[in-house]
């Protein structure tokens, strides 16, 4: 190291070594340019004498947060950490924010094993931003940004324990910048529902093994996740209010977990012919128990997402006319069914175990009739809720 005129700042190489003691220790730290190694300097004399200083970590990012991510159980919030959420985080630090070799041997991932928890700055972060705005998914497309932010939760939340166990001073993503790119709106992004017509069609060709479970889904508008999860013990067939209670979901990725909101746990009305295609359904089934599965596969097993999307519900799609549509589309179309009818927003809402009605009307707004209706007739309103006594004597 080469001293320069600046006591505790070194030049080595292309870089600056600033140097200070705490507990009689001699600590190193480097910078890019003297500016930043006179600014550094400064600010660990004043750290180290007002006793603010503690000392940061020497364990590498990965090694931090490889550890990190099966230890991690969220902020203490009422919902819990899911462990769904922790395959989630585990995914996206192996396949985007860490170097590894693909099956094909390519360079995966962004930040290499050298680098230290300490050493990675508000600029490592917006470069590794502005990377994953440039990387492709498995279907070819580029990221979208609701991807990269997702991909960014786990960052931002690791950082945030190292700063709360004292390992650094600040987390590095705090103000960065995400992506928010225009996107050009086409009309199949809008929730597509099926026409009356096509539903009917759809339901009489689908498969006869499976046509009870989409009517059932058309009927009630659950989730396929929460109709893959339920069991007998959760659909009441007696007495004079039958129903289907909505207590947990499937994960397409294995394993059963409890609605993300209070608002996903629900009872949904069923209607008689339901009722008694149901029960004729029980009755045959192999798997009757109350524990049992509603809509097993063959071995009483949870049914798989991906496969009976592309063998089931894409052949009978096809021949309703409905090429593009998937499991959500029997939801939506549950929805514009109610809206047709006239049920009222804040119902629906509930009924489809949204978190709130304003959302609802967000998204099925295109299928409310946009005129603004006929005038109203304050006679016809007050000659239908008035007494006709009170009428008489009144004139």
């Amino acid at each position: 190291m080469v001293r320069t005129r600046h006591p505790g700042i070194f030049r080595r190489g292309s870089r600056y070594v600033v140097t200070y003691r705490h507990n009689g220790k001699l600590r190193k730290e480097t910078t890019r340019t003297l500016d930043e190694a006179r600014q550094l300097k400064a600010e660990r004399t004043r750290q180290v004498r007002s006793g603010e200083f503690s000392e940061q970590s020497r364990q590498t990012f990965r090694e931090y947060a490889t550890a990190w991510v099966e230890r991690y159980h969220g902020r203490g919030g009422r919902h819990g950490f899911r462990e769904t959420t922790r395959e989630d985080y585990r995914r996206a630090l192996d396949r985007w924010v860490f170097q590894s070799r693909d099956e094909n041997g390519r360079l995966t991932g962004y930040f290499g094993d050298r680098i230290k928890l300490a050493e990675v700055t508000p600029k490592h972060v917006a470069e590794f931003v502005g990377w994953l705005t440039r990387q492709q998914g498995r279907a070819g497309t580029p990221l979208s940004d609701s991807t990269i932010r997702n991909i960014l939760n786990p960052v931002r939340a690791c950082f945030g324990t190292a700063v709360r166990e004292g390992l650094i001073r600040s987390n590095p993503t705090h103000g960065v910048a995400l992506p928010h790119r225009p996107r050009i709106e086409e009309d199949d992004e809008e929730v597509r529902p099926l026409t009356r017509e096509q539903l009917a069609v759809f339901l009489a060709v689908v498969h006869s093994s499976h046509a009870l479970m989409f009517r059932l889904i058309a009927t009630t508008g659950l989730r396929v996740g929460e109709v893959f999860a339920l069991q007998w013990k959760h659909v009441r067939l007696d007495g004079d209010r039958p129903v289907v209670k909505v207590r947990r979901t499937a994960s397409q990725r294995g394993g059963f977990h409890p609605p993300k909101s209070r608002h996903g746990r629900r009872d949904v009305p069923l209607d008689q012919a339901l009722v008694y295609a149901l029960r004729e359904h029980r009755k045959t089934s192999e798997w009757s128990n109350d524990d049992d599965l509603v809509f097993p596969s063959r071995r009483g097993t949870v049914l798989q997402y991906s496969n009976l999307l592309r063998r089931v519900v894409k052949p009978a799609a096809e021949e309703a006319g409905a090429p593009w549509m998937g499991f959500h589309t029997l939801r939506h179309t549950f929805a514009s069914l109610h809206i047709a009818r006239g049920t009222n927003i804040v119902q629906l809402s509930r009924l489809m175990g949204h978190h709130s009605a304003s959302f609802t009307l967000d998204t099925y707004t295109h299928l409310i009739d946009g005129d603004v209706g006929a005038p109203l007739s304050l006679e016809e309103e007050l000659t239908a809720s008035v007494a006709p006594d009170a009428l008489l004597s009144a004139a």
